[in-house]
């Protein structure tokens, strides 16, 4: 049987739940397509949310004869059958290729696309859950207009839930009634896929019994078919580098709650690795100088955590990550090695000066003999004024010290070592 997805697909872009930033009555988008001159797209997006269907309603009021193929499947021969039918009889109005996960092409594939997509002889839709800046050959990217598709909100899978439920029942004569705290339950656990949330709703209704002529979705039948809230997350996709982000800057933000809420998200993906590392980062980079004895702190609960395993790892973790986000934040080392960096890659380097040189004779030419190193340690306070920097960068300033209390504790001790003050 035809999966219910598919069975209830939207018809008209007025159908669609979510997507208003496109799809809403005064959006370019919107208005471009019922123009009908259909532009050459890219559909940007999570899975469920909607590319495929609004691509198929695009398609159906064409008036173009659509050809569809899947990235993960289709040859170049697939595509060279596409390309047969220009300029045929029953190509009269144009071809349209929805070309889906696009990012599975690799890149002679997309190459054998842009005479015919430049020409005009095929109007492309591709769709792609991969940032298509990454993923598209440049050259056909130009060619395309970007639209990004949105992960769908509790409130447009309740809407679909609704609008499924209503449908399925007309077409089985059989009114189907979901009680608000299954629906509730239902919406949230679809992680914002209505592919997903229609399947476990399909899955409901078939386990349902008719009685009374109706059939009746309990909150215990949708918790059997949706055990636990879904949650997007690919490893190698943009879910991935979005929760990781989110988690560091979460830290970085002193907010301790989200920073909790975000590790509990790689957590329960299982993505112990990235957890520890963004974790062990965060306290070098953003807690830093303003506490720097966080760092084997932090350092020991990663330990801790790798050798336990999950899910007793998330105690340590839980401990360190509130630790940082709580810490006072300095990020004058993470700057200040930066800016080095930056001097370096720019080629304002010099000779390392004489006194520094790991050697104690010279050279025939050389103007000042002698290596004239000045041993700290010698003098007063263990300091004494001396040139570090080559010649050409010796007046540069790398690190500025944070405006937290452990380093103007250090920046004072040092300005009444050097007499500054």
């Amino acid at each position: 049987m035809e999966p219910l997805a598919q069975r209830l697909r939207p018809r008209t872009l007025d159908e669609v739940c979510g997507q208003q930033h496109l799809l809403g009555k005064n959006q370019v988008f919107r208005r471009t397509v019922e123009s009908g001159k259909i532009p050459n797209m890219i559909f940007y997006g999570p899975s469920g949310v909607g590319k495929t269907t609004v691509a198929s309603i695009i398609a159906a009021g064409s008036g173009m004869q659509l050809h569809k193929l899947n990235g993960t499947t289709a040859s170049t021969s697939d595509i060279k059958s596409v390309l047969a039918d220009i300029g045929t009889l029953g190509a009269s109005g144009g071809i349209l290729l929805y070309l889906d996960e696009i990012q599975y092409f690799n890149k002679r594939q997309q190459q054998s696309l842009l005479e015919c997509v430049e020409q005009g002889t095929v109007t492309l839709i591709a769709s792609t859950t991969e940032n298509p800046y990454f993923y598209v050959y440049n050259a056909l990217l130009s060619r395309c207009t970007v639209f990004e598709f949105k992960s769908l909100t509790t409130d447009d899978i309740r809407t679909g839930l609704r609008s499924a439920a209503a449908r399925l029942g007309a077409e089985d004569k059989s009114p189907v009634l979901i009680p608000d705290d299954a629906l509730e339950y239902l919406a949230q656990s679809a992680g914002g896929d209505m592919r997903k949330a229609l399947g476990n709703l399909e899955f409901a209704v078939t386990a349902a019994p008719v009685e009374n002529g109706c059939r009746t979705i309990t909150l215990d039948m949708v918790q059997q078919v949706a055990v636990r809230t879904a949650m997007r997350y690919d490893k190698l996709g943009d879910d991935h580098y979005d929760i990781v982000s989110a988690y560091q800057k979460s830290m970085r933000g002193s907010d301790p709650d989200a920073a909790l809420h975000y590790l509990g998200r790689l957590l329960e993906a299982g993505d112990l690795p990235s957890a520890c590392r963004r974790l062990m980062v965060c306290a070098c980079e953003d807690v830093g100088l303003a506490w720097p004895q966080i760092i084997p702190i932090v350092k020991a609960a990663v330990d801790i955590a790798n050798a336990v395993g999950l899910p007793e790892a998330r105690l340590p973790l839980a401990d360190a990550v509130v630790l940082v986000a709580t810490a006072p934040k300095s990020n004058s080392a993470h700057d200040g090695i930066n800016a080095a960096i930056a001097d370096i890659q720019a080629g304002r380097t010099g000779p390392i000066p004489r006194q520094l040189q790991n050697k104690h004779y010279d050279g025939a030419d050389a103007k000042v003999k002698g290596q004239h190193y000045l041993y700290p340690h010698d003098y007063p306070n263990h300091w004494t004024a001396q040139q570090y920097l080559p010649d050409a960068i010796k007046d540069r300033q790398y690190y500025v010290p944070g405006d937290n209390k452990n380093e103007q504790a250090f920046a004072q001790y040092w300005k009444k070592i050097k007499g500054e003050l």
